[in-house]
C-alpha cells in the first residue's frame, strides 16, 4: 500500500520548481526592498531592539533563562544572537537581512511542497507568487520579527513530507518547535500521514527523530535553568485575553455599541482586557481553540492523507491554532505566510480570505494600533479581520476533508 500511495503521485519536474521558486524569491525579494519605502515606512513598532539584548548579552558569555529572563523558547537564540555578531550599529540591517534569507527559503519551500503535492504549474507559479507578494499586504512589522525563522522551518517540514522525506521533514518540524511552540499542533497530521504513506513503525521513527531535535536543542538550557525555561513558557501560558483576539474582538464590537465597557491593560508585553468576563472569555477560548484543532485532526485523520491534504490541514491547524487563542498578535499572521499558498490547490477562495485578514491587519498595525487600545472605531478593523481568520479556518477544513480525484502530471 506505502509503494502504491507514494507512486501514485507525479515526481516533479526540478526544472519547473527551480524556476517557480526563483520567480517568487524575486517577488519576495522586490516585496522586501518596497517594504522600506512610502507608507510602509512612516510608522513602525518594532522589537529589534529588544531581540538585540538577547543577543548581547548571549555573546558576552551570560546564559539565556539562567542569567537572563526570555520569553521565548531556545530555538529562537539563532535569530537574536547572529546579528550581534556584527557591529553593534547595523543590527537591525543584519536581522533584517537574517529575516529576508528566512523568508526567500520559505517561498522556495512553497514551491518544493506544491510540486510535491502534484499541483499543476498554474497553481505552483500562482502559490509561489502569492507567498512572495504578501509582505506588501502584511507591511513593515515584518521586518522586525522573528517569526520567519520558524515559519521558513515549518514550511521546509512540510516540503520534506510531501516530498516523501519523512525523517526530515520531522526533523525539521522539531526544530520548528523548539523556535516556536505553534508548530506543535502539526505533529499529529505529520504523524498520521507518515503512518498511511509508509507504516506505523516509519511512523515511530520520524516521531523519533522529532524528539532528539528537540531534545538536542532544549535540552542544554533545561540542564542549566530547568526553572528559568520552565518560567519562560508559563508567561506565555498564563497570558490574560489580548487585545487582538477573537474574544477581545466581540467585546470590543461590544464596548462600541455600548453593551460593555471595556478596560484595557499593559503586561506580558501587550494590550489586553482586565476584567472577570475577559478572564471567562479566555479560558472558553483556550477550549473552543483545543477543540478546533482536535477537530481538524479528526477530519485529516478521515481524508486520503495525500501530500495535498497534509498542506491544507496543516495551514488549518496553523490558523485555528491563531485564530482561536487568547492572543493574537498581528506577527501570528507570518506563521501562515507560506501555509495558505501552500494550500492553494485546493482552495484559492482561502488564499483570498487570507489577503483580506492581512490587508486588514495593515490598516490598523501599527499606524493605527494605539487607537485601538484607546477604543476607538478603529477596533472594528480588529474584530473584521479576526472574523476573517475564523472565515479561513472553516474553507481550510472544508478543504482538508473534501474528496479530489487524484492529480496529473502536468
Amino acid at each position: 500500500m506505502s509503494a502504491r500511495s507514494q507512486s501514485s503521485f507525479p515526481r516533479a519536474d526540478p526544472l519547473r520548481v527551480v524556476t517557480a521558486a526563483a520567480a517568487g524569491v524575486a517577488l519576495f525579494s522586490l516585496a522586501w526592498a518596497l517594504l522600506h519605502l512610502g507608507f510602509y515606512s512612516d510608522y513602525q513598532i518594532i522589537d529589534t531592539p529588544v531581540y538585540q539584548g538577547y543577543g548581547d548579552a548571549m555573546l558576552e558569555g551570560k546564559v539565556p533563562y539562567r542569567d537572563f529572563e526570555l520569553e521565548y523558547p531556545p530555538g529562537a537564540l539563532p535569530a537574536f544572537a547572529v546579528p550581534s555578531l556584527g557591529a553593534g550599529g547595523n543590527y537591525p540591517t543584519l536581522f533584517e537581512a537574517l529575516m529576508l534569507a528566512c523568508g526567500a527559503a520559505a517561498v522556495a519551500f512553497v514551491a518544493v511542497g506544491l510540486a510535491a503535492a502534484g499541483a499543476s504549474t498554474a497553481t505552483l507559479y500562482a502559490g509561489a507568487a502569492a507567498a512572495g507578494l504578501a509582505p506588501l499586504l502584511l507591511g513593515s512589522m515584518l521586518l522586525s520579527r522573528f517569526d520567519l525563522w520558524p515559519a521558513a522551518l515549518t514550511a521546509g517540514a512540510l516540503a520534506a513530507l510531501a516530498s516523501a522525506r519523512n525523517r526530515i521533514g520531522l526533523g525539521l518540524l522539531g526544530a520548528a518547535v523548539a523556535a516556536k511552540l505553534y508548530p506543535v499542533v502539526l505533529v499529529p497530521l505529520a504523524l498520521l500521514y507518515v503512518a498511511r504513506r509508509r507504516g506505523p513503525r516509519e511512523a515511530l521513527v520520524a516521531l523519533g527523530v522529532f524528539a532528539l531535535v528537540l531534545v538536542v536543542v532544549v535540552g542544554p538550557f533545561f540542564l542549566a535553568s530547568p526553572g528559568g525555561l520552565l518560567d519562560s513558557v508559563e508567561r506565555q501560558t498564563g497570558r490574560p485575553l489580548q487585545l487582538e483576539s477573537l474574544g477581545a474582538g466581540v467585546l470590543l464590537a461590544a464596548h462600541r455599541l455600548g453593551l460593555y465597557e471595556a478596560t484595557v491593560v499593559s503586561s506580558h508585553g501587550s494590550q489586553n482586557l482586565a476584567g472577570a468576563l475577559p478572564d471567562t472569555v479566555a479560558s472558553l477560548q483556550t477550549v473552543v481553540q483545543a477543540l478546533a484543532l482536535v477537530g481538524i485532526w479528526i477530519v485529516f485523520a478521515r481524508s486520503e492523507r495525500g501530500p495535498a491534504d497534509l498542506l491544507v490541514g496543516c495551514a488549518a491547524a496553523v490558523a485555528a491554532f491563531a485564530a482561536f487563542g487568547k492572543v493574537l498578535s498581528p506577527q501570528f499572521l507570518i506563521w501562515l505566510l507560506p501555509l495558505v499558498p501552500l494550500a492553494l490547490s485546493r482552495s484559492r477562495l482561502a488564499l483570498g480570505i487570507f489577503a483580506g485578514a492581512l490587508v486588514l491587519t495593515q490598516l490598523w498595525f501599527p499606524g493605527r494600533y494605539w487607537d485601538v487600545v484607546a477604543l476607538g472605531p478603529v477596533a472594528w478593523l480588529v474584530v473584521c479581520r479576526d472574523l476573517l481568520l475564523v472565515g479561513l479556518v472553516a474553507v481550510l477544513v472544508r478543504a482538508t476533508g473534501r474528496e479530489r480525484a487524484r492529480p496529473r502530471s502536468p
